[in-house]
């Protein structure tokens, strides 16, 4: 399976980023791509680098929605499934959200950020609801295909229920700064992830300076061997292309070890854990 990751700057015209993105989505598929993933906020400028502003909301959308509907007719087109992320609106609410849009154009589902990062640059949680949806994994035309969106990546349990739910490959929707972490730790994490797990994991970052946060492009794709296989420049737009051999899957130490030995009824027993207040 031949995998797209696009490392495209924002720009602050948000149509302009969508042109851009549905010609990068083009050349990536003419280059034989069949699975094409963009960062986090893909068409727009990274708003949470400030606190909550008000008028953002009109950088919110449906799914299904303009920008769902163009990138569904780019994926009809080429016959491929395309990973984005976007600003979503529902009802009331307002969520960090990626569709998978299945090679037929058809929204096979949407994932919704689950754990919401406040911080110097990221400040999310004046803007996103923690999301809900249980339903992480979708099959695709290409294989099973998990979400972790950004700050979800971090987070032990959330990359186990990938597994769990049957990915073959996990995507990372990703805004991480210059700087941001020490050296190399989370290339590392998602090695650590994909090898404990059993998948391919691919993480498609945000690349440039924008108004408080340097995003530092290095996209990569990690092996379920936990093998970094592809790395894209830094800070440097770029379209990195690889090819992921699913049928490494089944030999993984994940797949021929480490799930089949997993003892979840230790785990959840009240036993195994020590409360705060010890």
């Amino acid at each position: 399976m031949k995998l797209a990751l696009i490392q495209q700057k924002a720009m602050p015209s948000k149509q302009a980023n969508i042109r851009r993105g549905l010609a990068a989505l083009q050349e990536a598929a003419q280059k034989g791509a069949e699975l094409i993933v963009f960062p986090e906020l893909s068409f727009l400028p990274f708003f949470p680098q400030r606190p909550n502003d008000p008028a953002s909301i009109s950088l919110a959308e449906t799914i299904p929605g303009p920008t769902s509907d163009l990138i569904a007719a780019k994926a009809k087109e080429f016959g491929v499934v395309v990973i984005f992320n976007l600003y979503e609106r529902f009802g009331n609410q307002t969520y960090d959200s990626s569709p998978v849009i299945d090679a037929d154009g058809s929204i096979k589902g949407i994932v919704r950020m689950m754990h919401i990062m406040e911080g110097p640059g990221f400040h999310e949680k004046g803007y996103y609801q923690p999301g809900n949806n249980l339903q992480l994994v979708f099959a695709t035309k290409v294989g099973r295909v998990g979400i972790a969106i950004c700050y979800d990546r971090h987070f032990p349990e959330y990359m186990r229920s990938l597994a769990l739910q049957g990915a073959a490959i996990v995507v990372v929707p990703q805004a991480g700064a210059v700087g941001e972490w020490p050296a190399n730790i989370f290339e590392a994490e998602l090695q650590v992830a994909a090898f404990q797990n059993g998948y391919f994991a691919a993480l498609a970052n945000r690349v440039g300076q924008e108004e408080v946060v340097d995003f530092a492009g290095e996209s990569f794709v990690v092996d379920p061997f936990g093998q970094v296989i592809a790395r894209a420049p830094a800070r440097e737009e770029a379209i990195l292309i690889t090819d992921c051999d699913l049928r490494l899957i089944p030999e993984s130490p994940a797949k021929r070890h480490f799930l089949p030995d997993r003892r979840p009824e230790i785990y959840r027993n009240e036993r195994f854990f020590i409360s705060d207040e010890q």
